[in-house]
Order: structure tokens, then sequence, then C-alpha cells
């Protein structure tokens, strides 16, 4: 979904482990020479001698050299800025969190390179989306595609995560983060209550703010802020925290078990996959639209406005819908004019309401998305 290295000397390629980016690479760029920083005794050379790129690629002259996992040797960017500057080699650098980077260079290329984000799996990329094992399975192409990904997602937790932690070296109290991660699993996808969490994790509430941008920064987790342009209806100030993956997200819940049809759970796993779906297509087709959700303090809510309230989208998890599921789309109808007002749910049919909520069964909501008749 990306687009190639055009009009730029660099770009970073930015996304958690296994969402597919050193393969997204290999496929795009399978001539560039490639630097795969995994490969513990080339990180120690080049960590120990920065330069030895440098002279590699002057003596090679390749078109294109891609750096994985750039972050294990931040003193590399020098190299790279000296390269892009003296050379007609263009680089891609592939990580996935800037912040050691930020940490321990000086700049990020002095803004040459172009950001892009590689997110789970998309329903484009999919094709015949398996609701019910994506809902379970999370969308890491290693998690999705296979039978049973219990075993996989619990390792992804208990050694990637906390080992991306330690290796960026953000915090030193391991078993406090271990405990902060557990409480995350319970508050995902809901409001944050700093003081709640902290409570339960056995740290001050600062300490907790800190955890939860180490999550964001580390690319495994976002949040959703609320809308803040207040009408008549006092509104919530008090952001939403998602995880990045509904499998990891599933695999943190205290309850790990299977996401089943019509629990709390389930409605917030479909929330979850189509708020990723928006992130995605709105990432890849580089348009800078800002999300956020819409609450008020008496508990009118719509689940993301799209923009300066360009789109309002409800996602109901329910095959039929009732009367009670639109409360939240007619309190904010009352106050503002979005162009598109849209229920998405697991029914089959597109139907429209007489005062012009348009409802959409989820699979038409992804092509119209993906197609670009949405945004």
């Amino acid at each position: 979904m990306l687009n190639p290295l055009t009009g730029s000397g660099a770009l970073f390629l930015w996304g958690p482990r296994q969402t597919g980016k050193t393969t997204f690479l290999r496929d795009r760029y399978p001539q560039a020479k490639f630097y795969d920083l995994l490969d513990t005794d080339l990180q120690a050379g080049l960590s120990v001698r920065p330069a030895q790129i440098r002279e590699e690629v002057l003596a090679e002259q390749p078109e294109i050299v891609v750096i994985d996992e750039v972050q294990k040797v931040p003193a590399l960017l020098e190299e790279v800025h000296w390269l892009l500057e003296n050379t007609a080699t263009r680089f891609i650098l592939c990580g996935s969190s800037a912040r050691k980077l930020r940490r321990k260079s000086r700049d990020l290329l002095g803004g040459r390179a172009i950001d892009f984000h590689l997110l789970p799996l998309t329903s484009e990329e999919i094709g015949d989306v398996d609701l019910e094992k994506l809902l379970n399975h999370g969308a890491l192409p290693s998690h999705y595609l296979v039978e049973d990904p219990r075993l996989l997602l619990r390792a992804y937790v208990n050694n990637y995560i906390k080992e991306e932690i330690i290796d960026e070296s953000v915090t030193r109290n391991i078993p406090a983060f271990s405990r902060f991660l557990q409480v995350v699993g319970f508050c995902h996808a809901q409001q944050l209550n700093y003081a709640n969490v902290a409570r339960e994790t056995g740290v001050s509430a600062s300490t907790v703010r800190n955890y939860f941008q180490i999550l964001d920064d580390t690319l495994l987790g976002f949040t959703l802020d609320p809308w803040k342009k207040r009408k008549k209806r006092r509104l919530a100030d008090t952001a939403k925290f998602y995880l990045f993956d509904i499998g990891v997200a599933n695999q943190l819940h205290p309850e790990a078990s299977t996401v089943s049809e019509g629990s709390d759970r389930f409605g917030y796993a479909f929330e979850h996959f189509l708020l990723n779906e928006v992130r995605a297509a709105l990432d890849y087709g580089r348009l800078e639209y800002p999300l956020s959700f819409w609450r008020t303090s008496s508990g009118f809510e719509v689940d993301l406005i799209v923009g300066d309230m360009e789109i309002a989208i409800e996602f109901k998890a329910a095959r039929e819908l009732r009367g009670t599921d639109f409360r939240g789309m007619r309190a904010l109808l009352e106050e503002h004019t979005p162009r598109r007002s849209i229920v998405v749910s697991r029914g089959e049919r597109r139907r429209k309401t007489q005062d012009g909520i348009e409802i959409v069964p989820w699979r038409d909501f992804c092509a119209q998305l993906w197609s670009g008749k949405l945004l």
C-alpha cells in the first residue's frame, strides 16, 4: 500500500515487529543492498564502527540501501546523512520505534526523509476477510494466517513487547511495566483513567502517563482524542487508548479467551478493526484528516469523527439495529451537520433513515474506504 521511493532521497518505514516491513521491502526493492540489524554480528560490527557503511556504499554505489531495525544502531544516521549529501544512493530506514533514534541522534536526517507507517493487515490486503477469525487472531500476518495463534500471541507479548521496552531502555522497573501491560488489556478501547491504572499497577499516575507514552512511541498503541469543539452539551475531555493490534489486545486482556459474538469484547474488537481500517487508509493514502470521538458528559457517544466533523461514524457489531443504537448519532446531529453520518454494522443491506443516517454493512464500508469513495 505504500508509495515507492520517489521524489525523496530517503524514507523511514515505521511499524511494530511482524507487521511485514521486511517482507514488503524485499518484495518492492529486490535489488537493494540490505543491512539487517537483527543480525547480531552485523549489529555489533556497525555499532563499533559505523563508518563501515559509508565505505561500502562508496565502493559499491548501490542505487538503494535498506537498513532494517535502524534503531539498533542510532549512530548510523550520521553516516546516512553524509551519504545523502554526497552520493546518489537513496536510503530506506526501517524500524519499530523512533524514540531511541531521537534520544541518541542529533536529528532524523535533517528533515530529508519522508515518514511511512506499516500497520497490521487491512481488509484490502486480506481480501475475503474471515471476521470472526480476525477479531480473535488479530491482523499481524503471522497470527491471522495460522489456525491457532494463542502460543504465538503469548510469545509476542511475553518476549517481543518486553524485549522492545528493555532494549529501548525506557524504564528500569520491568515488573511494574509488566503489571501495567496486564491492566492495559482491561482498559483497552476505553477512556483513560490514569489514577485507576496507577492504583492497579502500584506506581504513580505520572509514571502511568509515561508508560502510555512509551507504548505510543514504540508504536504498540495509540490514543484517540475526544472532540473538543463544544456547542451545547458538555463534552468528555479524556482520550481513549487502543493497542495497535486486536490479537495483542485480546492476549493482554485478563480473560484471554475466545472473543464471542454478543459479548462486550466482540463489540470492542469490531470497533478496533474498523478504526484500524480508517487509520491505515488515511496513512497509506497520505490523507491528513485528524481522528477523534464525540462523547458528552451524559454518555451520548459517536465512535469516530473524521476531520473537522466531515464524517461521523458509529460501529455496531449487531446484525440487527434497534432504535437505541442511533441515540448517539442523533444527539450529535442536533448540534452538528457532518457531510455523512454512518452507522456500520454486521447487517447485509444498505439503508438510510429519514433523518439521513446511512446504515452500511461493514464489507461495503471497507470497500468504499479503500476505493476512495468514503474520504
